[in-house]
């Protein structure tokens, strides 16, 4: 498992490259037609052993989200706006690593005795601080990125950055090390997820893979909620996804709805295999398998995530367990499809 290389390295949507160098390095003695396209996925293909006819593509996204420097004022503070799905009101007070150079800085707001009913957090009143006092603080253009180190919390849970996706990109990786499988694997580490599934589209048009496979980090709703407690304090019965309950399996979120026949394998192959998993019934977000499983005559996808506590913030919590359950579900699957899988009748 890379992921503590993967979280803490940065790679905000549209500047993937130091993510993509680990991925690239970590793959390349086990694949072949390794390729870097010009939106930057990377691809490569691992051949099969009983049908390399029939090709499952397995996507995992490299980008997170961020944010991105739109001016500097005359006094050294950095405008910025959102890349991504990012509440604002999470920002105040965040570390945060600014430009090419990785400089660090502070993000600011008046201190909240200056401010008079306010209820949200306006983005046009938050700023960077560098510690610069003048422009040469960082250019527009610039990314920025949460300043969140990896760290092992317990014997089973781990926090870091970005695991949405690199979770995702940390079981591609052990998946491809750990083939070949009976069908061929045509890898995808895809850019731009988060805003707006381009790499995705790119990849799935140039792989045609038969089927696919979507690797994520989603979210876990088993935190206290008081509007949804029941009088004994308990949360409610179906909350959604569960941390360290197993792999995820997505009913519809806002990009796709999963085919039921895709939903039934699944199922029936992590129940076969003894695999933990869970199923999504809420419908937001959305994954990679919104812009693939329209590509072309249509793919049937696979969504296969790891419930992850506190997404899109600096410190997300994972559940080793789930990750596994992910990585051997996932290899289950390629084990166990075959060419006529989700043919119609």
């Amino acid at each position: 498992m890379i992921l503590e290389e993967l979280s803490n390295a940065i790679g905000v949507s549209g500047e993937e490259d130091e993510v993509r160098g680990i991925v690239i390095d970590a793959i390349r003695d086990f694949v072949a037609d390794l390729q870097v396209d010009a939106l930057g996925n990377v691809t490569a293909i691992q051949r099969g052993t009983e049908h390399p006819q029939f090709s499952v593509m397995i996507a995992a996204h490299m980008d997170e989200i961020g944010m991105m420097v739109t001016a500097v004022d005359a006094n050294g503070l950095v405008q910025f706006t959102r890349v991504g799905g990012i509440d604002p009101r999470i920002l105040p007070g965040k570390r945060v690593k600014v430009g090419p150079k990785r400089a660090p800085g502070v993000i600011l707001w008046k201190p909240i005795h200056l401010w008079r009913d306010m209820k949200t957090v306006p983005l046009d009143a938050l700023r960077i601080d560098t510690g610069a006092s003048d422009k040469s603080a960082a250019e527009p253009g610039d990314r920025i990125a949460f300043d969140g180190e990896y760290a092992q919390l317990s014997e089973t849970v781990v926090r870091g950055k970005a695991f949405d996706d690199r979770v995702g990109c940390s079981v591609l990786v052990d998946i491809l090390k750990d083939g070949p499988y009976p069908v061929t694997v045509a890898a995808a580490f895809t850019a731009q997820e988060e805003i707006g599934l381009r790499g995705a589209q790119v990849a799935a048009e140039r792989l045609h893979p038969d089927a696919a496979i979507v690797l994520e980090g989603t979210y876990a709703y088993d935190v206290p909620d008081p509007n949804r407690e029941t009088d004994a304090g308990d949360l409610p019965a179906n909350p959604g996804t569960r941390f360290g309950q197993g792999a995820v399996l997505t009913l519809a979120d806002q990009q796709m709805i999963t085919d039921p026949r895709v939903l039934a394998f699944l199922r029936e192959t992590a129940e076969a295999n003894d695999i933990a998993y869970q199923v999504k019934t809420m419908g937001g977000g959305g994954t990679d398998g919104g812009a693939i499983h329209i590509a072309h005559e249509g793919i049937p996808t696979m969504p296969i995530s790891a419930p992850c506590r506190y997404i899109h913030t600096p410190a997300a919590l994972l559940n080793l367990g789930d990750y596994e359950s992910v990585l051997a579900l996932s290899q289950a699957v390629l084990r166990r499809i075959r060419p006529d899988t989700f043919r119609r009748r």
